[in-house]
């Protein structure tokens, strides 16, 4: 059941996102109830992690050693 919303927006705004929305077919209020709609499933929902990233997991073996210590060490080895 779609209710109504009152907003109070910047006139500019209003027509930018107007344009935008007849420039992509679809109405204002579609493209706000998106948007929206993004942004609570963006906050309830971990990041997916890709399967790029899945493969890389444990590429790197750093034999018990502090990755920052690790990292300063290459940086004062590199610069010296």
């Amino acid at each position: 059941m779609d209710t109504k919303l009152t907003l109070s927006l910047k006139k500019e705004v209003i027509q930018n996102a107007k344009v935008y929305a007849k420039a992509n077919n679809t109405s204002l209020s579609k493209l706000i109830e998106s948007y929206l709609s993004m942004l609570v499933k963006e906050r309830s929902e971990k990041p997916a992690i890709t399967p790029l990233v899945k493969s890389l997991i444990g590429v790197v073996d750093l034999k018990g050693e502090d990755p920052k210590e690790a990292y300063r060490d290459h940086i004062a080895e590199k610069y010296k």
